[in-house]
């Protein structure tokens, strides 16, 4: 398959899955227990249909959004996922050329492979800073005032990773960080090397943003030795509330599922929360974002940005969240499968075919601007 053929979600994963090594594959296409989840994120969309509106002369359709005072370009970011250079030799660096070409934001994770600072130089655009809460409160302030230095705009707390998820193919595979593969892992990469080629040739895999606390090498830990060791399984709403007052700025928790906690973000200060269950990699049978979204705007919508991630393969689903009151949307395997395909081009090919989703489906919906999609628009089966 080449990248020209790939026309959504599916044909992307289809071309990562013949370039990738089984292992690393089901690193991204896998979540925790028995996958529910996962699956619940996309179907929970087709639960719902939208009712268009005809002969409104829409010539024109602008797909700006601003959220958390960030202007975007389109109504959807790529958000911060782990060891993008895993899955393609340019990682990171891709993704932030490909989303400050179309004008949206994107994210470098805590466990990201290229330094926050390089990303940031390759895209003016909004960026935001993925972290985790670590047990050493020093370590944390260290992060956010590196962030600060570098010029990101956007701090985002994953709040709902205090631990690891049961993520059994990663067990079957043996898939871990440095690799610790089993017998049926070896075989898999064994068939697939153009991948290693590919991994060899270029520079040294590495974590930038934790460079002295994990290691690729099997030096100072693992990465499921970080998740367990380093993070603190104790965090609280004052130690987030402490972090917010500190870096007084715009601050997100990704993570928020629930009205009670919403509220709490809204007291504490934050300025965007992201419902999200972590792509179904973390509590399996938890209810789906898109699912919580509507009453989750009813309590707080008018008081802090409320964003969406998991199981948006669609334009169609865009509108859905956005027509629930979701400021912007975020995209994770959508620009996963593609960057592990092709690299930059296979991000800008996915962000531009949603982009043209979304305008598409726009002008169907009767509708020139993002502030004219409303919950008359939807129907709930």
């Amino acid at each position: 398959m080449r990248l020209a053929q790939c026309h959504n979600f599916h044909d992307f994963r289809a071309m990562a899955r013949q370039r990738l090594p089984g292992p690393i594959f089901n690193y991204i296409d896998g979540a925790a227990d028995d996958e529910v989840t996962y699956q619940r994120n996309t179907a929970a969309f087709e639960h719902c249909d939208l009712v268009p509106n005809v002969l409104r002369g829409v010539g024109d359709v602008d797909l700006s959004v601003t959220v958390m005072g960030q202007k975007l370009a389109l109504p959807v970011y790529c958000s911060p996922t782990a060891l993008q250079r895993l899955f393609h030799h340019q990682g990171e660096r891709a993704v932030a050329a490909a989303a400050g070409r179309f004008g949206t934001m994107f994210g470098v994770s805590s466990l990201g492979t290229v330094s926050l600072e390089e990303a940031r130089k390759i895209s003016s655009g909004p960026q935001v800073y993925q972290f985790y809460f670590h047990k050493d409160r020093g370590l944390n302030r260290e992060m956010m005032a590196r962030a600060k230095q570098a010029g990101v705009e956007v701090m985002m707390l994953t709040v709902d990773s205090i631990t690891g998820g049961n993520r059994e193919r990663d067990k079957r595979t043996g898939f871990a960080i440095p690799f610790k593969l089993n017998l049926a892992g070896i075989a898999q990469f064994a068939v697939k090397p153009a991948w290693a080629i590919n991994y060899l040739t270029h520079e040294r895999f590495r974590l930038p943003q934790l460079d002295s606390h994990v290691d690729m090498g099997g030096g100072v830990m693992s990465i499921s030795r970080y998740f367990t060791e380093m993070l603190d399984p104790s965090m609280s709403w004052d130690d987030v509330a402490e972090m917010v007052r500190h870096w007084g700025g715009q601050f997100c928790l990704k993570g928020i599922m629930s009205v009670e906690d919403a509220r709490r973000a809204v007291d504490i200060g934050c300025t965007g929360i992201v419902l999200s269950n972590h792509g179904g990699r973390q509590l399996d049978g938890s209810r789906s974002a898109f699912d919580q979204l509507a009453e989750i705007v009813d309590a707080v919508g008018d008081r802090i940005d409320v964003m969406m991630d998991g199981g948006v393969q669609r334009g169609t689903h865009v509108l859905k969240a956005l027509s629930l009151g979701a400021k912007a949307v975020g995209l994770g395997r959508y620009y996963l499968f593609p960057l592990a395909a092709a690299g930059q081009p296979g991000v800008e090919r996915a962000l531009d075919l949603m982009r043209v989703e979304i305008e598409r489906a726009m002008k169907l919906m009767g509708c020139g601007t993002v502030a004219e999609l409303s919950r008359r628009n939807l129907r709930f089966r």
